[in-house]
């Protein structure tokens, strides 16, 4: 038996009417997605719910380790509504966001704006960005409670359309009434992430953190990055990677903000931050967007993907494509079969980093040399860890390889989460039941039994002294594969 074609980078899926069913589900799994977005800024709790339940059902017949990622909403600043649900304004038209009209009565002059803080957020001559960028207008006046704009980008404006600033500066807490509620129903879904939207600060994430902690909840937690002001503050977004587990390049609102041209240079540099810091990294909004209607990705979709997967990133997502598009499993094997391309590259499969840096404690020793030693010994076909925390292979990840690091637990929260590192397998494997002097070969029979190796292979192993024992990896091991 062939040892498997293993993919390197993971794919999130959103869950959502066109996906939502069992059978979808199980056929998502199949076709390569790793971990599932809950998006509460849709659905109700319930549904929610009954969403975390298929997924754990379907990825148990699969006998597969599926992460869960519950994204909450986050303070996403809108328009109020129209009396007919949109209106058409033209450029050069007088349009006036004001706090004082109707919640659900705007029209072509106007409409209603749930955003207090506007009026003491912008300026004249500032451009404001209605539903994601495709309406745009100047700041003329500001008064008290209302601000004059002339159009100058026009076309159909929805009802509850999101507002952004170019540049940023429309700022509001990240986790908002809605976000509590719903965070106090993540005990009933026990998600493996948690995605906190419109991050500003540390402070947002260790606030979600405590939170989750009183309902006894430790999932990673993810920082989506969209606000123009934390990409443009060094210090700023430091802190907030250290007080995470991981970041998403959440592209929708931040392109809107800095614009699409410095879009790419900043995707590139969060994703090189990410993995420098030993955090995971989603890139996220629109990879294939015309998949929604069609069976088939453009070319440039294809080279998106790709091009994420070369900068390094650990996953790229779906959104809309899922949820409510046509083709949910088609897009999910385009997505595939276009990461599967870009890791045959030689960039993605080697990496210097850290060659010339000194590691701080056993464990990165160890996950340094065994990444270094797979890298440059012909003979090696994965690397084989045995860990409790999961913070080994996570390690590992962060280096670029084409080989499999299977991460052998006994824990199932450990391997769900991992299920979102790049190059990462998880797999069940208890090494406690085995004598210390058993457990090597007893790992090499697993891997072999499971297709993953092949005779005559040769395999790294890393382990703790200590069986068991978490933070303890102090061993590292080639052994041939009989």
């Amino acid at each position: 038996m062939n040892p498997q074609v293993i993919r390197r980078t993971k794919i999130v899926a959103t869950i959502g009417p066109a996906s939502e069913s069992d059978d979808l589900i199980a056929r998502l799994i199949a076709a390569g997605v790793n971990v599932f977005r809950l998006n509460f800024s849709h659905g109700s709790t319930g549904q929610h719910i009954r969403a975390a339940e298929r997924i754990r059902k379907q990825a148990s017949i699969a006998g597969r380790y599926v992460g869960i990622l519950a994204d909450l909403q986050g303070p996403k600043i809108r328009i109020g509504s129209f009396r007919h649900a949109s209106v058409d304004i033209a450029t050069g038209d007088r349009f006036r966001l004001d706090l004082d009209i109707h919640p659900a009565e705007g029209d072509i002059t106007g409409v209603c704006l749930d955003y207090p803080e506007l009026c003491s957020s912008v300026s004249r001559g500032d451009t404001l960005l209605l539903d994601d960028g495709r309406i745009r207008l100047r700041v003329d006046d500001v008064e008290s409670r209302a601000v004059d704009c002339t159009v100058l980008v026009g076309g159909e404006l929805g009802s509850r359309k999101g507002i952004n600033r170019l540049g940023g500066g429309l700022s509001a807490p990240a986790l908002t009434a809605k976000d509590l509620t719903d965070i106090d129903s993540l005990d009933k879904i026990k998600p493996d992430f948690v995605a906190v939207s419109f991050v500003s600060s540390a402070d947002d994430i260790f606030q979600t953190r405590e939170l989750l902690q009183q309902h006894q909840l430790k999932p990673a937690i993810i920082a989506k990055i969209e606000r123009a002001e934390v990409v443009a503050d060094e210090d700023t977004l430091k802190s907030i990677l250290m007080a995470s587990d991981g970041l998403m390049v959440a592209r929708g609102d931040l392109g809107v903000e800095v614009g699409d041209a410095q879009l790419i240079g900043i995707q590139k540099e969060l994703i090189t931050r990410a993995r420098k810091m030993d955090r995971v990294v989603i890139t996220a909004t629109q990879m294939m967007e015309s998949m929604i209607n069609s069976s088939m990705p453009t070319r440039a979709e294809v080279f998106d993907v790709a091009n994420a997967v070369l900068d390094g990133t650990d996953a790229v997502m779906l959104s809309a494509e899922t949820a409510v598009g046509n083709y949910p499993v088609d897009v999910v094997e385009a997505m595939a079969d276009a990461a599967l391309g870009a890791e045959r590259q030689p960039v993605a499969r080697t990496s210097k980093y850290r060659l010339d840096t000194a590691f701080t404690n056993a464990q990165e020793a160890i996950a340094m040399s065994a990444i270094y030693a797979a890298n440059h010994y012909k003979n090696v076909r994965g690397i084989a860890c045995l860990t409790e925390s999961g913070t080994t292979p996570r390690l590992m990840s962060r280096l670029s390889s084409g080989l499999p690091i299977f991460a052998l637990s006994r824990l199932s929260e450990t391997l769900q989460q991992l299920a979102l590192c790049r190059g990462v397998v998880p797999l069940f494997f208890d090494a406690t039941a085995f004598d210390n002097d058993r457990v090597d070969g007893r790992a090499i029979e697993f891997l072999l039994d499971g297709g993953y190796l092949r005779k005559g292979d040769a395999i790294i192993l890393t382990k703790g002294a200590i069986m068991g024992a978490a933070g303890s990896t102090n061993i590292m091991k080639i052994l041939p594969v009989y």
